[in-house]
């Protein structure tokens, strides 16, 4: 008896380590997914934003030029509320 409470104790310890080192694993797999999620959508929002800023460049250049606001709305896909507030 003595021997089998011996390796049930030497068991349990193991399935503990076992379970603290997967758990840590866990938790730095999720770590470093969780970056690359993260820097990914920044780069997909710094794209826009910078798409963003280059179209409303080129709409006050067209304003500045005396090009209709009609042609502006049909050529940038923008609403006339949008070439308004820049206005």
């Amino acid at each position: 008896m003595i021997k089998s409470l011996y390796f049930i104790t030497a068991e349990v310890k193991g399935l503990k380590r076992g379970r603290e080192e997967g758990l840590e694993e866990g938790l730095k797999k999720g770590k470093e997914e969780g970056l690359k999620e993260g820097i990914e959508k920044g780069i997909e929002k710094g794209i826009e934003r910078g798409q963003k800023k280059a179209q409303i460049e080129i709409v006050k250049n067209l304003l500045n030029s005396g090009i209709n606001i009609e042609l502006i709305i049909q050529s940038t896909g923008l609403s006339r509320e949008e070439i308004e507030k820049l206005i």
